[in-house]
């Protein structure tokens, strides 16, 4: 990270001259922090102009039916949200001093071009910038830009807020070899800040590694394997927000969507992008992309789960789907006029071999069938002196006859009824997954009580992903330009075949932890994943500096590593917090435990900032009760935090990807015992302890897990 030099509020401007974006010029030239309240009101001013410019806009004479003058107003009013002044958001947070020109438009004349670096482009009515987005070339410098490698600039400034107001500023003399070094207090402030509410950016504390991530291009996968509190889902969202500013056309056509693991999570981070003024962007979680034709009631067992996640699945599915392809037994004779044109089963056989050696989508070749036979028949239409046309062909495919034909030998497929039946006919499936699937694995699949009608059927969640696949196969999914996946370590083989077929065509940003996988498919690697997801290719970075977690609560943390990922690299945290970890034993049993925890509760709500008790899911009512008998009013995951309700009752399954300022973590090793393995409860644990931002309180009446205790 570059050093920082330090400067107080009523610091002297370096310069000593007034500064030039100062519209009034009435603030005192000696006084720095006065010159910058100036511009910050002067954008603000601008702001509000260019948004009234919008809303001023009369578009009755220039739209030529409703359907454009309701696009037209619908983009306009896109416009005019994205230009909202947020009054608790700082409209630029930096300052760059370059030493000579910039190239470009936005950088004619004079030396020592000044640009403030804010979340979005903000002009005065002359046209002229006074606010830079974050996501343009001139501002990368206020990232990356270092003492070994200034890029050209002579000042960095930090700008610090409270709520909206400019407050304090830090100055950094990246051509000065006599300032000392120092990390900025600002900047450290900014990270640390108090979390009351949902996910917010991190656009004035991204760091360069982080950056390299953001700015990375539009054509190639990129892959981020990033440990607690390194801020991979902040890279992932603020990647899209740059994709989007550096593409905007092209991803305008092809779509973007962030994709996470449930709705507490997209809940949680989905102020992020319309904080940075983008508001297209569409969320999901892998369940919403797959449950486009049944209601999923049902729920697996693990090991079942399992076997309807690994990639063989979609083999059986391909070799059950083709099942239905048949030999014709019979000529077509089409009828026209007095005229009776015959084509041969041989010859039609010949067709069904090409189609299906050319590894069509089963309905595209459904489709293409009856206009090969009627082609044939076309032929022997010319060879006989005709002169058929298109029109022609169009309606021989139409024929009874050929269309019976098609019917018998290429029948349409439904998805759903193709896995209602591997599911329920054990004779259907052994066919299909004969040489893949064990006998014992087939029998994991069969419902014990097979479903009369797909209407009927108790689909599950991996049953939902089956079908999604078989979908696929009879027609193309839509691939969209961008996706996101976030917490991808705990998708199966099936679930990546899934998203991938969402960004076939596109790129993807995919974010995950492999010590953080939780589910009993999770990737082991994300070679493998990345295989899975059709992005062999893709580019893995690895984030290692922790911004978040203290450095006392990651260490105790990564003792688990050995266990659940051996081999992979701890987070080392930035942040030195004493006193930041408690580990407490309980005696008393259970009610004294609950005693304890409301006590925990209590002691971390006397701080700023959120609070999250974390607990084992079948510990959640009795926790519940407790906080309610002693008068504490507590929220569900996804539920907006506010600086009167702090407290939220967090299920250890639903906590990941989640932040809060203090955590209180309720008995490890029912957190451990709460699932299905040893290996997954650990990593279910890890996750726990590693979702506090300022300190966390671990409280036990039982043994600690043996991975957390130190030898």
């Amino acid at each position: 990270m570059p050093a920082h030099v330090a400067e107080s509020d009523s610091t002297p401007d370096p310069t000593g001259t007034a500064d030039p974006t100062d519209p009034t010029g009435a603030a005192d030239p000696a006084d720095p922090l006065a010159h910058e309240r100036a511009h910050l009101a002067a954008s603000r001013a601008a702001l509000r102009g260019m948004r009234e410019d919008v809303q001023a806009l009369d578009i009755r004479d220039v739209t030529a039916n409703w359907v454009n003058a309701a696009v037209l107003q619908s983009q306009i009013d896109d416009r005019i949200k994205a230009l909202a002044d947020l009054s608790h958001t700082p409209l630029f947070f930096g300052r760059l001093d370059y030493l000579h020109a910039v190239g470009g438009e936005l950088a004619e004349g004079a030396d020592g071009e000044r640009f403030y670096i804010g979340r979005r482009h903000v002009h005065d009515a002359a046209g002229d910038p006074m606010v830079i987005d974050w996501r343009a070339p001139v501002s990368q410098p206020y990232y990356q830009a270092s003492r070994t490698n200034p890029q050209d600039v002579g000042l960095r400034r930090r700008f610090g807020y409270t709520g909206g107001e400019l407050t304090a500023y830090e100055d950094e003399h990246l051509t000065d070899p006599a300032e000392a070094e120092h990390t900025s207090r600002l900047l450290q402030a900014e990270i640390e800040r108090p979390r009351v509410g949902p996910m917010r950016d991190i656009v004035a504390t991204i760091q360069p590694e982080q950056d390299e991530i953001v700015r990375s291009g539009l054509g190639g996968t990129v892959c981020v394997q990033g440990g607690p509190g390194t801020g991979k889902t902040a890279v992932g969202l603020h990647r899209v927000a740059f994709l989007l500013y550096a593409h905007r056309e092209r991803l305008a056509r092809t779509g973007t969507l962030v994709i996470g693991p449930n709705r507490s999570f997209l809940h949680y981070i989905e102020q992020v992008l319309p904080a940075l003024g983008e508001l297209e962007v569409k969320q999901a979680t892998v369940d919403d992309l797959v449950r486009t034709g049944v209601e999923v009631r049902g729920e697996d067992e693990a090991a079942t789960a399992v076997v309807k996640g690994d990639a063989r699945m979609a083999e059986v599915l391909r070799r059950a789907i083709r099942s239905h392809v048949t030999a014709p037994v019979e000529p077509v004779v089409v009828v026209r006029g007095s005229r009776r044109w015959r084509v041969p089963a041989y010859e039609i056989q010949e067709m069904v071999d090409e189609l299906l050696a050319r590894d069509m989508r089963y309905g595209a070749a459904h489709e293409a069938l009856p206009q090969r036979i009627a082609h044939a028949v076309l032929v022997r239409m010319e060879e006989a002196g005709e002169a058929p046309d298109d029109r022609v062909q169009n309606s021989v495919a139409r024929n009874p006859a050929v269309k019976a034909a098609v019917k018998a030998i290429w029948p349409a497929v439904d998805p759903a009824k193709v896995v209602l039946r591997l599911l329920s006919d054990a004779e259907f499936l052994a066919a299909h997954a004969g040489g893949l699937l064990s006998e014992e694995e087939q029998k994991r699949l069969l419902w014990a009580k097979p479903a009369r009608s797909v209407k009927s059927a108790k689909w599950s969640a991996a049953d939902a992903v089956l079908i999604d696949e078989a979908g696929d196969l009879v027609a193309r999914t839509h691939s969209l330009g961008h996706v996101v996946l976030d917490e991808a370590q705990d998708l199966s083989p099936m679930q990546y075949r899934a998203v991938g077929r969402r960004c076939s065509t596109g790129s993807a940003t995919v974010l995950g932890d492999l010590a953080q996988g939780t589910t009993p498919w999770s990737t082991e690697s994300w070679g493998e994943a990345l295989f899975h997801l059709g992005k062999a290719d893709a580019v893995v970075e690895e984030l290692t500096a922790g911004f978040r977690v203290p450095r006392e609560v990651i260490a105790y943390a990564s003792r688990l590593l050995p266990a659940i990922s051996p081999g992979l690299a701890a987070v080392e945290s930035v942040r030195e917090s004493p006193g930041s970890l408690a580990v407490r034993e309980v005696a008393g049993g259970t009610e004294a435990l609950d005693a304890a925890v409301v006590a925990a509760c209590e002691e971390s709500l006397r701080h700023e900032g959120s609070i999250g008790l974390i607990a084992a899911d079948a510990r959640i009512p009795v926790l519940g009760a407790a906080l309610e008998a002693a008068g504490h009013a507590y929220l569900s995951p996804g539920e907006e935090t506010t600086a009167a309700s702090r407290l939220t009752l967090v299920p250890a399954s639903l906590a990941k990807g989640l932040e809060y300022d203090y955590v209180v973590l309720d008995e490890p090793a029912a957190v451990v015992d709460g699932e299905p393995d040893e290996r997954t409860g650990l990593r279910r644990l890890y996750v726990a302890l590693t979702r506090a931002v300022s300190g966390l309180i671990v409280l036990h009446a039982g043994p600690l897990p043996e991975a957390l205790v130190q030898e």
